[in-house]
Order: C-alpha cells, then structure tokens, then sequence
C-alpha cells in the first residue's frame, strides 16, 4: 500500500461557538476523511502536536480521539501513533439517529399482493412450493436435533436474557466455523440475530441515513423486502453478467449518487439469490478494489456460501477486506432450519456494538434455547456432518431438476445450472403473461415465485427451488406446468 503524505491541518476550532470544541475537532476529522482527503493509514499527528494547532488543550484532543476511536474511524498502532483505521461505515456511526423512529410498528411499508398471497399460500395443504427459499423440512437432522438438545439439557441451568451481543459460547463457535471460510473475526466483531433479515433491519435503522443509495444486483432478493424502502433509502439496480454484479457499471452513478447522500452496496456474491449466480475469484478481486478506490461499504450476505457443492468454494468478500468495509451476514436458515431464527453479523467491533445496542431495543436478544442448540451443533462436528449430507442431496435435486426441465421445458425457456445454493433462473423465450401464470398455477395447487418481484422491471422469468420438493414432487409439478403453459399459448 502506498505510503500517504503527512497531513496539512490549517483549521482551528471557533471558541465562540455553541458547538463544544471537542466535537468541532471531531467534525474536522471526519469531514476530512469522509472527503478522502485523508485515506485509511494516514498518520495523526500526536496529541501534543495537534492541541498546539488547534489551540486547545491536550483534555480537549483526547475527548476527541476517544470518540473518533469509539467509531472505529481511527486506532492507535502500536509503536506507530494514531492513524486513519476505516472509512466506509464507520463514516455511518457519528450523525445522531432517531431510532425509535425506525423501530416503530408503523414504521415498514406492505409487501405488495403477489408476496402477500405467497406468503398466504406457503401453508396451504397440498400446495407445492415450487419456489419457496427454505429447504425441504424432510431434509432436517431430527436425530442430530435430539442428541443436541440432551446435551444442552444438561449444560443449561437457567434460561434468563443473553448479553447484548449473544451467547458468548456460541459466538466463539461463529468464530471457529467463519475462519474456515477465511474469515477471522472475534467474538467482539460478531453480533447474534434473529436471522439475517434481522441484521438488514438493524442496519437500516442505525448505520444508513434516509436518501442513501443502495446499489444490488438486478435482479436480487432485496427487492422482495421493503425493509431498505420503508426506511427512505433508494434501490438502484446493477445489471448481470454469467460472473455477477456488473460493478463497473456503478461509476458514473456514484458521482451523482454521493453527492445526495451514502451509497452502500449489497450483494449475494455466492449462489446468488434468485439467479443462482456465484462470482468468482478474479471478479471478487476487481470489485473489492473497486470498492475501496470509491470508499463504497458492502453489505455482502452469505446465506448461500456453505452450500457450493460443486468445485471449490470461492473466498467470502469478507475475507479480502483489509479496512473493515465489508459487513457480512451469516445464517443457519438455509443450512439447517429457518425455524432457529439464528443469523450473525460480523463487522468492526465498533459496527457491532451499535447494532447489538439497537437489537436490544428490539426484541432483547434472539432465542437463548436456539443460541445454546446452534453452539452445541457448530462446535461439536454435527453441522459440519449435516452440511456434507446436505449438499449431497441438493446435488442431487439439481441434478434431477435439471433433467426435468430439459425434458419439459426444452424450446420454451432457457436457464442456468447453478454450483450451489437452492435456485434455477428461468426465463422463458416468449413473452409470456407471468401474472396469468401465476393464478393459473395456484389453481393447480402449484406456487411460483414470479421473476417480477426480484427485479427493478418487468421481466419474462420465475425463480425456480429444487430444494424444498422431492425429485419426484418437481417433476410432475413442472409437467403440469409445462401443460398450463401450452393451454396459455
């Protein structure tokens, strides 16, 4: 990394103002990194050299380092002073935030009919959900489950509230597990959540300013929630190629984008949902430089990344980020139960314990029973063995699912063989009224996730899962329709 200049400070605080010196210097700082004019690694004057030009006392400096410390934005290096630690979200922390605005019960806005009636219909008997994002409920580790929580039966003696931040034991498990991905993060750097559509609640409410701009893949899953909406913020969509986000294509937009408020990126890099995409090495790489060259935080969920079976898995976005740019989003939804209600964060301590703060003005910590059963599961081997069957399985499903579709769909629709993850983009060749297919199908007692609720605009796809149904159940479900299909035509 290139070594920065040594910083030119020619400001002094103005005394005469209602605004506390301390917090003046604070501003000056943070404006000067938020500008980029001074880059992580910059180096920070000692503290008896910045009191004497600023004209203050060295009381005042160290008032103003703590709080910049407490943000994450500067650290203290041993034998090497203070310096610029992070500029992307820990920019986010300092603005005061009324968070009881964003907690509010009339705070999110609706789902639209389509989502409404999905949701509706997933419980109906005899429905066969055919694009459903959980995996089939036949697929859980029941025996696993009861020697789990004989274990635990024995460990637990009380069920009172957890610390802010979740179970210590089962963060130290997240811990473990994550750096076999590449990731190494303390237990101090790892909050525990009620799932990880939780942690996106969390982030809107307290890292991310109302008219911030929030760039994803188009299409994504972030578009069938309206946690980022209901909170002000703005969705732009960045096309796809066969390898991901087309990042460079966010350039010019970041000019006028910044220039109204934050941009953040999300993005689902590993067997992206809904597509099925996974990006691979060489992009990851440009994209993170890209990123940092443009001090563009990443929210990056890894709901999907254990479930690459095939090939070797490639590296999280987390485990290339050098200046804490990246907050990854960690779940067990999608590997072992959604009805756990376990997910984690993992971000820069100071990240953490604003979200872990917050958390605990919504619902006071997730389950303590799931937290301990998710602990015994990750440190004593029995996931790691219930990922491996799995994978097996869903290797299989997709496998199956492929054939069937050739087999049915074949001159209709084209779609992608995804390495990973639950789903099968699937596009169809003429245009097609996806809404009409949409009712026809659940008279068939067939549910579909319509492409148009993942996308910024209409599209001519569904969002197809191999993983909640049978070989069998997906074969017949897709040849009836492939029949309502030819009926519509």
């Amino acid at each position: 990394m290139k070594r920065p200049l040594p910083i030119q400070i020619d400001w002094k605080p103005d005394k005469n103002s209602p605004t506390p010196v301390y917090q003046q210097i604070v501003r000056f700082i943070y404006g000067k990194v938020s500008k980029g004019e001074w880059p992580v690694g910059t180096r920070i004057p000692a503290q008896r050299t910045l009191a004497e030009l600023f004209g203050v006392n060295r009381s005042t400096i160290s008032s103003s380092i703590d709080e910049l410390v407490s943000y994450g934005i500067i650290e203290g290096c041993h034998g090497a002073g203070t310096r610029i630690a992070s500029n992307t979200w820990s920019l986010l922390l300092p603005p005061s935030l009324d968070w009881n605005a964003y907690i509010s019960s009339g705070f999110f806005k609706a789902n639209d009919y389509t989502i409404q009636t999905i949701n509706r219909l997933e419980f109906e008997p005899g429905m066969v959900r055919l694009g459903t994002g959980e995996p089939d409920p036949r697929l859980f580790p029941s025996d696993m489950w009861r020697k789990v929580l004989e274990r635990i039966s024995r460990q637990v003696t009380e069920m009172g509230y957890l610390e802010p931040l979740g179970l210590l034991e089962l963060r130290n498990a997240v811990s473990a597990h994550m750096e076999k991905l590449g990731i190494y993060a303390s237990p101090s750097c790892i909050l525990i959540t009620s799932g990880s559509l939780q942690a996106l609640q969390l982030i809107s409410a307290c890292l991310l300013k109302k008219d911030s701009a929030v760039f994803t893949e188009a299409p994504t899953y972030l578009k069938s929630l309206q946690v980022f909406q209901s909170a002000g913020m703005r969705l732009s969509g960045i096309p796809m190629d066969k390898n991901g986000m087309q990042f460079w294509k966010l350039s010019s937009a970041l000019k006028t984008e910044h220039s109204q408020g934050p941009s953040i990126i999300y993005t689902i890099p590993t067997n992206h949902n809904p597509t099925g995409i996974t990006m691979p090495d060489e992009r990851r790489a440009d994209f993170m430089d890209f990123c940092t060259a443009n001090r563009l935080p990443i929210i990056e969920d890894g709901a999907y990344h254990e479930l690459c079976y095939g090939g070797q898995q490639p590296k999280p976005l987390k485990s290339l980020d050098e200046t804490g740019m990246v907050i990854y989003l960690g779940s067990a939804s999608k590997s072992l139960a959604p009805g756990l209600r376990i997910g984690w964060v993992i971000a820069a301590e100071p990240i953490v314990q604003r979200l872990g703060d917050v958390k605990m003005q919504m619902d006071y910590g997730a389950s303590s029973i799931s937290q301990w059963a998710f602990a015994e599961f990750l440190s004593s081997g029995l996931y790691s063995a219930h990922l491996t069957r799995l994978k097996t399985e869903l290797r299989r499903r997709r496998d199956n699912a492929a054939d069937v579709l050739q087999k049915h769909f074949n001159g209709i629709a084209s779609w992608n063989i995804p390495e990973g993850g639950f789903y099968i983009w699937l596009t169809f060749l003429d245009t097609i009224n996806i809404g009409q297919l949409f009712e026809r199908a659940i008279r068939e007692n067939i549910l579909l996730n319509p492409g148009d609720i993942y996308d910024f605009d209409r599209n001519n796809s569904l969002r197809l899962s191999f993983a909640y149904t049978s070989c069998d159940e997906f074969e017949t479900a897709i040849r009836r329709l492939s029949g309502i299909i030819k009926e519509m035509r």
